[in-house]
């Protein structure tokens, strides 16, 4: 039997691994943010998995792969019927933008004079519009920039559509290898320390759906009552995308106002300008009770952490991390937080967990090997 490694080399293979996984990492760091991205989809999936896994009695990979699938033949199903809209709508759009830059510049050609000064606008409008038709035309006559591209969108979504469903179907098989790797008797802490940074998960997901709610009620209560049409099928997209924070409800107040300045309202005696305009400020209204109060409110109370620093960690996940970081910082902090508290616990020796019994003191041995207390007393001047 051979021999148990010493300390020293057991210590030299941890560098070792520990150096080999960092140079790893480091060569695919490009591959981080599209695996974050697939394992926030995993987890945004996680109901619509128990829900089949507890109605159907289904396993858990049974179920993640009829969702996975299903979900695949939905979108695809929506790409096929969408695009070639999208297609000619673009088409359009791009043509009435450049027929409303001309008119602009039509009108804008004569100087407006202000306090004796004039002003020539219409070379400005002449040079943005320059620049649009050169964009198209650059498109138009590079395509092979455009393919080489759209293969490499494709493959990142390949990848992104396989590490989803590995997380969906093989994410329990993964835990465990991963608990394994630490020392049996540490095992059951870092158990226990999953399901902890699990509910805090669950609870920000339940706080999410919380917000899409309140998002999708209000803005479809206020653009009914401003007589917007479809204000009941815009205010459920609106609650819809509102898990992009700030960006999915911008998107569809863009639609919102698209539809005002095309069709106007159902009963206020407004132009259809002056109620696009009110359609974009009730939109700027309401979106900063979201950004300010509404989501820190909701999300703290969801993962226990103060409004304020829930507030500024969005803010500054926005700025530094953009949209994917902004939708993750606060169930990594409130990670964080529980891992922190369970360090901090064993490093003063108390109980990390609140059912968990303190260890007993250790005694104080003295000389002899005997424990103080039952060591015999000792007399002063003895």
């Amino acid at each position: 039997m051979k021999a148990e490694w010493s300390t020293t080399a057991r210590s030299f293979t941890l560098v070792l691994v520990i150096a080999f996984l960092v140079f790893v990492g480091y060569q695919l760091r490009g591959l981080l943010r599209p695996l974050i991205f697939a394992g926030v989809v995993a987890y945004l999936f996680y109901p619509l998995v128990a829900f089949a896994q507890n109605r159907f009695k289904l396993s858990r990979r049974t179920a993640s792969r009829i969702v996975f699938f299903l979900s695949l033949a939905i979108i695809i199903i929506l790409l096929v019927v969408l695009v070639p809209i999208l297609v000619r709508q673009t088409a359009d759009i791009t043509e009435d933008l450049q027929q409303t830059i001309a008119h602009v510049q039509q009108f804008l050609s004569t100087p407006i004079n202000i306090g004796g000064f004039p002003i020539d606008l219409g070379g400005v409008i002449g040079q943005y519009k320059g620049s649009i038709s050169t964009s198209i035309t650059t498109m138009q006559q590079n395509p092979v920039s455009v393919i080489r591209n759209a293969s490499r969108n494709f493959l990142w979504t390949l990848i992104i559509f396989g590490a989803i469903y590995l997380f969906m179907t093989e994410w329990e098989t993964i835990r465990e290898n991963l608990i394994r790797v630490a020392p049996e008797a540490d095992r059951p802490d870092l158990t226990r320390l999953y399901s902890q940074i699990r509910q805090v998960w669950l609870a920000y997901l339940r706080g999410q759906l919380t917000l899409m709610g309140i998002v999708a009620v209000t803005f479809a209560v206020v653009w009914t009552l401003i007589g917007l049409p479809g204000s009941l099928y815009l205010g459920l997209l609106a609650g819809l995308l509102s898990i992009v924070p700030d960006i999915g409800a911008f998107a569809v107040t863009v639609l919102a106002f698209t539809i005002a300045l095309l069709r106007g309202s159902s009963w206020l005696p407004v132009s259809h300008l002056v109620f696009g305009l009110i359609v974009i400020g009730l939109y700027a209204l309401l979106i900063n009770i979201q950004t300010i109060w509404l989501r820190p409110y909701i999300f703290g109370r969801s993962v226990h952490i103060n409004e304020a620093v829930v507030f500024v960690a969005i803010i500054a996940a926005v700025i530094f991390t953009g949209i994917l970081g902004a939708f993750i910082v606060v169930p990594v902090l409130a990670s964080i937080a529980v891992i922190w508290n369970y360090l901090h616990a064993r490093m003063l020796g108390s109980p990390p967990f609140q059912d968990e019994v303190p260890a007993a003191p250790v005694p104080d041995v003295v000389q002899g090997g005997k424990p103080a207390s039952d060591s015999e007393p000792v007399h002063p001047g003895g």
